[in-house]
């Protein structure tokens, strides 16, 4: 590439504007990369300890359960009387340009909404740890959806990074390279010319 640019003092400029560019733009990703890989780090370590609350929260939900079907007979009569819960909303954050979800659920005082005479312990066990894992699987769901996209992000910044430091930094030094040397050795040969024309004036004065 370099064989094929002019060497002259302006693509001389050119050259190394670029490869200053090219420099900080490496710097730029490599941070970049750094960061959000901390992120992701951070967000990977709740996730790991919200995984093993909610299995643990879903199995006594599904324990109680089993207790009050056994004690009451099948409960589903009596779980058509929950409300839905539509107060989930979306809203993104922003970390290095990568935009990550963030879920919210309105917190809601948990009423009952059931007959007490019609259930039991069980059940209440049951209702408060199912409102439990709803609230940590809204958690585990932000948090697993920012890491795959944080995966995907420090891909591509690597692989922009990679392009950086192992193509356009090479290249933009080889030609900055090539065209110094290039300018040099001119300067060299208009060095001895200019020498040799003064020599000839000093022997014509003689």
């Amino acid at each position: 590439m370099a064989e094929q640019i002019f060497p002259t003092k302006g693509n001389l400029i050119k050259a190394k504007r670029s490869l200053r560019q090219a420099r900080m733009g490496y710097e730029l990703m490599d941070r970049k990369r750094n960061i959000l890989i901390r992120e992701m780090v951070e967000l990977t370590d709740e996730a790991k300890k919200l995984r093993d609350s909610i299995d643990a929260t879903y199995t006594e939900a599904y324990k109680a359960l089993q207790r009050a079907n056994i004690s009451m007979g099948v409960v589903s009569d009596i779980a058509q009387t929950f409300p839905v819960d539509d107060s989930l909303t979306l809203s993104m954050r922003s970390v290095m340009g990568v935009e990550l979800p963030k879920l919210s659920a309105e917190e809601q005082v948990l009423g009952i909404s059931y007959s007490m005479y019609q259930t039991n312990s069980s059940f209440d066990t049951a209702y408060i740890s199912f409102n439990k894992a709803k609230a940590i699987t809204v958690k585990l769901a932000e948090i697993e959806n920012s890491i795959y996209r944080l995966a995907i992000a420090i891909k591509k910044t690597q692989k922009r990074a990679n392009a950086l430091k192992n193509i356009m930094i090479p290249k933009f030094e080889n030609m900055v390279k090539f065209i110094t040397n290039a300018l040099e050795e001119k300067e060299r040969e208009e060095f001895s010319r200019q020498k040799v024309i003064k020599k000839a004036k000093l022997r014509k004065q003689a």
